[in-house]
C-alpha cells in the first residue's frame, strides 16, 4: 500500500474504500521493515493499535466516521502520558512508570477514534541532542540513517518521514517539533503557546513548553490541530481563544497575504547552507506567484532570541527536576546532567533580567508584525548533520531559527522546501501572529500544493 496522507485515508474511510484495519497492517508492516534502523519507537503497541483499528472498523461501519482522524494510525511522543502504557521520558528516571491515566493531548486523540502505534523515542526528558547512554538508542532519520533528526521529537518526526503512522505528538520549547519537521521532510507546527493543553506532559521549560502536530502535510497538521485545540482548566497556561476551522482556511490562495521575511537571520546572523537559502527564495516566489505581497523586517539579532530563550529554558529545567537532579542525578545521561548543573548555576538575577528581556523582545516582533500576516526565516541552517557531530553543548554551539518563537509563543511551522546536495531535506519556517494559526497553516499548504513537494519519500520505504 502506498502511504496516504490523513486528509486521503481519510477519504478513502469514509467511502468505505479503505479499512482501518488495512491501514494499520500496512503501518506496522512499516514499522517491522524500518525500526531496527530507525529506532523511532521506545515502545511500539502493536496489540493495542490492532484492537483500536478494529474498534474503529466497526464503529466506521456502524454509524460512519466521527472525523477525519478515526482510524488513523498515530504515535505518542514518550513524554506524553498513555493510561496503562509505560511512559519513560526516555530515562532510566522513569523506568516502569506507567500513568493511570491519558494526557489530555492523549485523550482528545483517543476519542476522536486514533490508532494508537505506540510511544515514539525522546531525547531525555525532551531536551538535548542524541545521547547514547540511556535505556534506548536515539532514532535516525530515514533519509539516511547515519544523520540526525533534531530533536526532541526525534521518533516522530523519523516515523512520520518513513510513514509507519500517518502523524503524531510532538512537544517543543526551542524547537523540538520544528527541528526534526525541518531535519526529516515533514510538515511541524508549534501552535500558539496556551492553544493546546500540556496536562499530563512532562515539562520541560514551563513558559516555553508547547504541544502539537507533526504530519507528512500542512493540511494534515491542520485536521490533527482541530483535534487538539481548545481550553482545559488542567493547564494553568491554557488559552481560552475561540478555535476556528483550521482545514477550511486552506483556500489555497494568498491574495493579499502579507509575508514578511526576517532576512538578516538567515543571510547575516546564521547564514544557512546554499541549499536552504535556494528554498526560502523558492517560496517567496511561490508566495508571490500566488498573490501575496513579500517585503523585508528587521528585528534584534538572531544571537539574542536565542540567548534569552536559552537562559530561561534550562533554568525552569533545573527547577523542573531539582528533586531528581539532587537524589538521582547519576540516572540521568551525561548530557542531561551537564544541563541540569548549569540551570542550577543561573542567578535569579539573570533569569528575571532574561524574562525582562523575553517583554521587550515579544513587543518588538509584535510591532514588526503590525501590518504583516505572517513572517518568514529558516527553519534549520542546512541538511541533517551526522549523529557523531552533535556537540555536547548543541544547545550554545550555536543559535538556532525556532527558538525566537518559543520565546514569544507564536505559532511556527516548517515545511519541506527542497533537498540539499547530499538528498536530505531543507524547510522553510512560517511564523504567524498570535492565534492566526489558521494563516501560518493556510500560507505553508498553499506552499505544499504549488510546489507538489509532497511526491518524494524517503528511498527506504518508497
Amino acid at each position: 500500500m502506498s502511504i496516504p496522507t490523513i486528509a486521503e485515508a481519510a477519504s478513502l474511510i469514509a467511502s468505505k474504500q479503505l479499512s482501518p484495519v488495512e491501514l494499520t497492517k500496512a503501518c506496522l508492516d512499516r514499522l517491522h521493515a524500518t525500526e531496527a534502523t530507525l529506532h523511532a519507537f521506545v515502545l511500539p503497541t502493536e496489540e493495542r493499535a490492532l484492537a483500536d483499528a478494529k474498534a474503529a472498523e466497526a464503529a466506521i461501519m456502524k454509524d460512519g466516521p466521527r472525523g477525519p482522524m478515526h482510524g488513523i494510525p498515530i504515535g505518542l511522543k514518550d513524554i506524553v502520558d498513555s493510561a496503562g502504557i509505560e511512559t519513560t521520558c526516555g530515562s532510566k528516571i522513569l523506568a516502569g512508570n506507567v500513568p493511570e491515566k491519558d494526557a489530555a493531548c492523549a485523550a482528545k486523540l483517543a476519542a476522536a477514534g486514533t490508532v494508537l502505534m505506540g510511544k515514539m523515542t525522546t531525547h531525555e526528558f525532551a531536551d538535548g541532542g542524541p545521547s547514547f547512554d540511556l535505556p534506548k538508542p536515539p532514532a535516525r532519520n530515514p533519509w539516511n540513517p547515519e544523520h540526525f533528526t533534531a530533536g526532541s521529537s526525534s521518533g516522530t518526526g523519523a516515523a512520520v518521514a518513513a510513514g509507519v503512522i500517518l502523524c503524531g505528538i510532538g512537544t517543543d520549547t526551542g524547537g523540538s517539533i520544528r527541528g526534526p519537521a525541518a531535519l526529516c521532510g515533514i510538515a511541524g507546527l508549534k501552535p500558539t503557546y496556551g492553544l493546546v493543553s500540556r496536562a499530563g506532559v512532562a515539562p520541560a521549560a514551563f513558559s516555553l513548553d508547547h504541544i502539537g502536530p507533526m504530519a507528512w502535510t500542512a493540511e494534515d497538521c491542520a485536521i490533527m490541530l482541530q483535534v487538539l485545540a481548545g481550553h482545559d482548566p488542567a493547564d494553568p497556561a491554557s488559552a481560552t481563544h475561540s478555535v476556528p476551522q483550521y482545514r477550511a482556511a486552506l483556500t489555497g490562495d494568498l491574495k493579499n497575504v502579507r509575508v514578511g521575511v526576517i532576512r538578516h537571520f538567515h543571510e547575516e546572523d546564521y547564514k544557512v547552507e546554499p541549499a536552504v537559502q535556494t528554498g526560502i527564495d523558492n517560496a517567496l516566489a511561490v508566495f508571490r506567484s500566488l498573490g501575496a505581497t513579500v517585503s523585508d523586517v528587521k528585528v534584534s539579532p538572531l544571537q539574542d532570541w536565542h540567548a534569552c530563550g536559552s537562559l530561561i529554558s534550562i533554568t525552569e529545567r533545573a527547577a523542573a527536576y531539582e528533586e531528581w537532579a539532587h537524589t538521582r542525578l547519576g540516572d540521568f545521561s551525561e548530557r542531561y546532567q551537564r544541563r541540569l548543573h548549569l540551570g542550577a548555576l543561573v542567578s535569579g538575577v539573570d533569569y528575571v533580567q532574561a524574562v525582562r528581556r523575553r517583554r521587550e523582545l515579544r513587543s518588538e516582533l509584535q510591532a514588526a508584525m503590525r501590518e504583516l500576516d505572517v513572517v518568514i526565516t529558516a527553519g534549520a541552517p542546512g541538511e541533517a548533520p551526522k549523529m557523531d557531530a552533535i556537540p555536547k553543548w548543541d544547545l550554545f554551539d550555536r543559535p538556532n531559527f525556532t527558538m525566537p518563537f518559543n520565546v514569544t509563543g507564536y505559532p511556527a511551522l516548517c515545511v519541506c522546501s527542497g533537498f540539499g546536495p547530499a538528498g536530505l531535506p531543507v524547510s522553510v519556517q512560517i511564523v504567524g501572529k498570535p492565534f492566526q494559526d489558521a494563516m501560518v497553516l493556510r500560507v505553508g499548504d498553499a506552499f505544499e500544493k504549488a510546489t507538489g513537494s509532497r511526491s518524494r519519500r524517503p528511498a527506504m520505504v518508497s
